[in-house]
């Protein structure tokens, strides 16, 4: 009879210890999670931060002393380049010029996109179509 209640207290203190084992690693395995989503809202947080930033910088860009057109010259488009400068137009009414304008901030890179309607610029891949809509 001895024996057996050894046996069963043998298996109570593994159940109990297999038990506090389980419990401290879900314990673990809260904050890392809690810890990972800190570290991902603060890399959402920061993102955030600099697409709104971006998105400042374009609209006041053209107001800035070192822009490549007159403020009154360029029309925003926003995608796939910020803005269409038209060179002289507001002092002249001549278009000297038609210059895409791409405003970037910081280490900020072209996207593919952009690299693609620069490279149809640069290649004069570029045209003028007067669309008439007859009712």
């Amino acid at each position: 009879m001895e024996q057996l209640l050894n046996k069963y207290n043998l298996i109570l203190l593994l159940f109990i210890i297999l038990t506090v084992i389980l419990f401290i690693s879900l314990i673990i395995q809260k904050f890392k999670f809690n810890s990972m989503i800190k570290s991902i809202r603060a890399d959402a947080i920061k993102r955030s931060r600099a697409v709104i930033g971006g998105q400042i910088s374009e609209q006041v860009a053209p107001f800035l002393p070192d822009f490549p057109c007159d403020a009154a010259d360029v029309k925003f488009i926003g995608k796939p380049v910020d803005f269409i400068g038209f060179v002289g137009l507001s002092k002249t009414d001549k278009v000297d010029e038609i210059v895409f304008i791409e405003v970037k901030t910081g280490d900020s890179k072209l996207s593919d996109r952009e690299k693609e309607v620069k490279r149809a610029v640069e290649e004069k891949r570029v045209r003028y179509v007067q669309y008439t809509r007859r009712c």
